[in-house]
């Protein structure tokens, strides 16, 4: 499966009480089980007017039908191309000792 970030626009979420973000994954559960196993949700990090999501998936049509069907925009889609972390620098490093 390919990885995407969805930023998804939505007002005040950032002030969302933790019951109000507990009935939305629930939600958002709920839709991913029925598009399964094509979909997948990893995290969502949640700014004052936004969230971040990073999702597994087959394409960006499955992602936008998860849109849809739950009632959270994807305001934009962006398909991961590579991805970095601290570890990244120390595999570079021992690949150089080689």
């Amino acid at each position: 499966m390919r990885r995407f970030v969805i930023e998804r626009e939505i007002p005040g979420v950032g002030t969302l009480e933790r019951e109000q973000l507990r009935d939305a994954a629930a939600k958002s559960n709920q839709i991913l089980a029925s598009l399964a196993p094509d979909i997948q949700w990893v995290e969502s990090n949640v700014a004052a007017d936004k969230m971040f999501c990073l999702y597994l998936a087959t394409g960006e049509s499955v992602i936008r039908r998860h849109a849809e069907l739950s009632g959270f925009p994807a305001s934009r889609i962006t398909e991961v191309g590579k991805v970095i972390d601290p570890t990244t620098a120390h595999a570079a490093a021992r690949a150089g000792q080689s």
